[in-house]
This record gives structure tokens, C-alpha cells and sequence, in this order.
């Protein structure tokens, strides 16, 4: 299991240039990156089914590709599910939690610009951007103390 503590890129990996945007860019700069890190904070996915199951229907390769590359970067950890050890169970590390405001301004943003759907989950954000993103800090606290539990 990484460390939550795994902030920075490996000593001599290098950034295209030294703009935090671009390092987003190059962390998270895919769609199905986003998506990925969408189904554990809205959905509390966990397992590498739940994310094929996905209505965006996630190629397999592609999948574990970015699944490998989130836990590179801190984003997300791994470690083996109690019930069946040879699975493995998915969790956001408080780096990946920290996205959560940055995922939920990309929601309003394009709710406010696009005819999209899920207007429910919109229009709860716009209600209590603040309560909605505690709810989702909590969610994932909880999970971590259950998974430290097992």
C-alpha cells in the first residue's frame, strides 16, 4: 500500500514544465481519470467490476492503466479485499479527497454551460457546496476506519 504521505512525482521524474496546471494536466488529464476518481466520491466505488460497470463503459486495458497511474500519483491505494484476498479494493487517499472541490466546481461549471444531466446532484451542490463537500470527506474518512479495521 502507498503512503498517503506520496505528494510528488518520483525523484528524477520530470514535469513538462514546472506550471502546477500542467502537472494536473499530466495527473489527471484524461476523461476516464476523472471519471474514476467521480464513481469513488459520488458512487463509493471500490472494486475493479463496480468501474467496469460504469455507464461509460471503461475499456479493460484502459482501466487498469489509469487505476495503476492513480496510485503512482497518491491519488488512490490499494489493499486486498477481506472477503476474497486475491481482489483488491480501491481507496482515495486524502490527496485524492482533496479533489473533491476541484471535481465539483468541473460539475457547476458544466451545468452552468451544458445541458447536462443529474440535475439532482447539481442542484444539491448549488444548495450547500460546503455541506455536500463534507458529506463526501466523511464518507471516505468512515471507509478508511472500517478498512483499517478489517
Amino acid at each position: 500500500m502507498l503512503s498517503s504521505n506520496y505528494a510528488k512525482k518520483k525523484p528524477g521524474a520530470k514535469w513538462r514544465s514546472g506550471c502546477p496546471l500542467n502537472a494536473s494536466v499530466e495527473i489527471l488529464g484524461d476523461r476516464w481519470s476523472l471519471l474514476i476518481i467521480r464513481d469513488m466520491m459520488l458512487r463509493g466505488f471500490q472494486s475493479y467490476k463496480e468501474f467496469l460497470e460504469s455507464y461509460e463503459r471503461i475499456a479493460t486495458n484502459i482501466l487498469a492503466d489509469r487505476l495503476r497511474k492513480l496510485v503512482a500519483h497518491g491519488i488512490i491505494t490499494t489493499e486486498r479485499d477481506p472477503s476474497d484476498g486475491r481482489k483488491l479494493i480501491y481507496m482515495l487517499t486524502a490527496k485524492g479527497i482533496d479533489l473533491a472541490p476541484v471535481l465539483t466546481e468541473m460539475v457547476l461549471w458544466a451545468a452552468g454551460h451544458e445541458d447536462t444531466g443529474n440535475q439532482t446532484l447539481v442542484r444539491l451542490m448549488q444548495k450547500d457546496k460546503e455541506k455536500f463537500l463534507a458529506a463526501v470527506r466523511q464518507r471516505w474518512a468512515e471507509k478508511r476506519i472500517r478498512s483499517t479495521a478489517n
